[in-house]
């Protein structure tokens, strides 16, 4: 049985930011600014707390959230069946490509070798193709891209509590 990960400290400021900053973002000459205006801080102290949950994993990622095909790109979620002896080999080897986002291991009931899983995206839809190819090259291993049949969204907002 895994251990539970420590739940991160968040006073009430980060908490404030990370409920006030998932559903939309100032478009404007100094989004941040307004942003922190708007939270009741400085920019800095705003910039300085978004980096501090980064660099603590309490956030994964800030940024946009593109429709990449819009723009003449592609996305697909792949898989890998990797040996356990190879494990650290092969997700060095696939993370080292900047096409590569969301590098998970993930053990699955559903009767399939697959235990990574990944997203790869590109700036154009050739390049997922090229993309396979070289992990592959790389991994001595068959990469297996899973196309997004048809879109859905789901906006999900996460509320942050307090633990007690």
């Amino acid at each position: 049985m895994r251990e539970r990960a420590a739940v991160p400290e968040l006073d009430a400021v980060d908490r404030r930011i990370v409920d006030a900053l998932q559903g939309g973002f100032p478009i404007c000459e100094r989004p941040y600014a307004a942003a922190a205006d708007s939270l009741g801080i400085a920019e800095d102290e705003l910039l300085a707390r978004l980096q501090a949950m980064l660099d603590r994993k309490v956030l994964t990622r800030f940024g946009p959230m593109f429709q990449i095909e819009r723009m003449g790109g592609a996305f697909v979620l792949a898989a890998l069946a990797v040996p356990d002896a190879d494990w650290e080999r092969v997700n060095a080897a696939v993370n080292a490509f900047p096409e590569v986002a969301h590098n998970y291991r993930r053990e699955s009931d559903l009767n399939t070798p697959f235990n990574m899983w990944f997203v790869l995206a590109t700036e154009t839809k050739d390049g997922i193709a090229e993309a396979v190819r070289k992990i592959e090259a790389a991994t001595g291993l068959t990469v297996h891209p899973f196309p997004k049949l048809k879109e859905y969204f789901v906006e999900m907002k996460l509320a942050v509590r307090n633990a007690a």
